[in-house]
């Protein structure tokens, strides 16, 4: 019963409300601007909810004749995955640390995380993204944009076609949107939050 309800509200382009209702529901909102969702997104995840995500995801970018969907680990994986079953195409996400078994056959791309204060060099073996590719970048979180960014660049050094970035959850307030959007590519964010106000989730549109 459960999973039906949930697929009758997020049928056919809602705005995700009950996405909105699960983060006021079990977020915690941080120092620094930080939201933590871990109760279902990025630590505990929630199948039914994910797989509903990867719906809308498809909805919103099934004309674009997506071949490939690209994130990074850990966390845009779970969206990215359920994104890809839907979509029937394969996902490939980007490692931040190199393991041996890959050779020097890479693109790479410096991502700085202000969340932990660390920079990382993410890689995407070069056999698994090409310029006959038209790529989704999807991530968990965007905030400052770095990671998504990171990603972008990689499509860039596999001349591949970038139709969009999907994010389950933008902080509208903070600089990622607009230095995404600034480079021309098409931004869907599903829950949009606009400030952490009285420690408190705040949507955009509120």
């Amino acid at each position: 019963m459960l999973f039906k309800v949930w697929s009758l509200l997020f049928l056919g382009g809602y705005s995700l409300k009950l996405l909105e209702e699960r983060i006021k529901q079990d977020g915690v909102v941080l120092p620094g601007n930080v939201l933590k969702i871990n109760q279902f997104l990025n630590h505990q995840i929630d199948p039914q909810l994910m797989y509903e995500i990867g719906q809308e995801f498809e909805r919103l970018f099934k004309d674009e004749a997506v071949t490939k969907i690209l994130t990074v680990e850990a966390s845009g994986i779970a969206p990215a995955i359920m994104a890809g079953l839907v979509m029937d195409v394969p996902v490939v996400f980007a490692r931040k640390k190199k393991p041996s078994t890959l050779d020097n056959d890479v693109y790479v791309a410096e991502v700085y995380s202000y969340t932990k204060k660390v920079t990382n060099t993410i890689s995407v073996d070069q056999k698994f993204l090409s310029e006959t590719d038209r790529v989704l970048v999807i991530d968990d979180f965007l905030a400052n944009g770095q990671a998504v960014l990171g990603l972008l660049e990689i499509c860039q050094q596999a001349n591949a076609h970038i139709v969009g970035a999907g994010i389950v959850v933008e902080k509208s307030f903070q600089d990622g949107a607009k230095l995404i959007k600034d480079r021309g590519v098409r931004l869907e964010s599903l829950a949009r939050i606009a400030s952490f106000e009285d420690d408190k989730v705040h949507f955009v549109g509120e």
